[in-house]
């Protein structure tokens, strides 16, 4: 049972998902009127008692992400200046993650600039799925839960069968999500070697492992254009591959990233709902899975102050 001092609210990015989530929890989302104003500044206003409440604000910081990061200020900055005990922010994506070092020079590091911004307005916490680097975390001076939805996609895979199938890294800098989610089936691993000449294109340049006559799962936690996961279906493709799988946490799906997914030789695309997308049912091989039970899980324990970290291991 949860104790009633916890109120969930939504931001306007993905109310779908923060309702299967307070469902979960067996709430109801907490009253918040969330207007614009004539030129397009947002407007909020907490429309029920949160003084000494554990508050939870659920938004998911995707396209148009600059709209959802000022949302999410402005929720929190009216539950603190509310009275509210303890505030947590529920990132189920966690726009700007991909901007996370200065890799060529004058350039900003954004991912840090939003992770102060966020500090600053006056949160105590956060909870994020699947951040796109793990040292993320590292930019806050706060507690952060980072959640992983590889639960959620085992899951799914099990029902598949897992005979000759082996675990794809879509790069090398996901080897250790491809590893740890291998480790939990007992399956092998190969690796794509790409390199990005620029943000959002991708070439194919070797593959690390023996692919032929094996049935593949490309790992990932974003597909954006669907561009690098085109190309490295290709790939497997030409290296004897059969049949071909992909699971990522995010899908953002910019530009005409569905059609193209859906027109791809990979068999079916899994990928959670941490980002609402409209018009996904027209797509047959793309399939979307809750991460609802999971953030629900992760809020109760924070709530209950248990641990969340064992939620990995279940």
């Amino acid at each position: 049972m949860l104790n009633y001092d916890i109120r969930v609210f939504s931001g306007s990015s993905n109310r779908p998902l923060a309702e299967k989530i307070a469902s979960e929890l067996d709430l109801t989302l907490g009253e918040m009127e969330l207007s614009r104003f004539a030129d397009n500044e947002c407007f909020v206003q907490v429309k029920e008692s949160v003084r000494n409440k554990d508050a939870f604000v659920i938004q998911s910081t995707s396209n148009p992400g600059n709209e959802h990061w000022m949302e999410m200020y402005l929720i929190i900055d009216a539950l603190r200046r509310a009275s509210a005990k303890r505030i947590t922010a529920v990132i189920p994506y966690y726009g700007y993650s991909r901007q996370d070092r200065k890799h060529i020079p004058r350039v900003a590091i954004s991912a840090k600039l939003v992770a102060n911004l966020l500090t600053t307005t006056g949160v105590d916490r956060v909870l994020a799925m699947d951040l796109h680097a793990a040292q993320l975390q590292g930019y806050f001076d706060i507690p952060v839960d980072h959640l992983t939805a590889v639960s959620v996609f085992i899951k799914r895979f099990k029902a598949l069968d897992l005979s000759k199938i082996m675990i794809i890294s879509p790069d090398i800098g996901g080897v250790v999500r491809a590893r740890k989610f291998a480790s939990y089936l007992n399956l092998d691993i190969a690796i794509i070697d790409k390199r990005r000449p620029k943000a959002n294109v991708s070439e194919v340049m070797h593959i690390i492992g023996d692919v032929a006559g094996k049935d593949g799962v490309i790992i990932d936690d974003i597909i954006d254009t669907g561009g690098t996961i085109v190309k490295a279906v290709e790939a497997l493709k030409k290296a004897g591959m059969g049949k071909i799988y992909v699971a990522a946490t995010h899908g953002v799906f910019s530009n005409d990233a569905l059609k193209r997914l859906n027109d791809s030789g990979a068999e079916r695309i899994f990928v959670g709902d941490s980002i609402q997308v409209k018009g996904v049912e027209q797509y047959p091989k793309i399939e979307v899975l809750s991460l609802a039970p999971l953030f629900a899980e992760g809020i109760r324990r924070i709530h209950k102050e248990e641990s969340v970290s064992s939620l990995f291991l279940e």
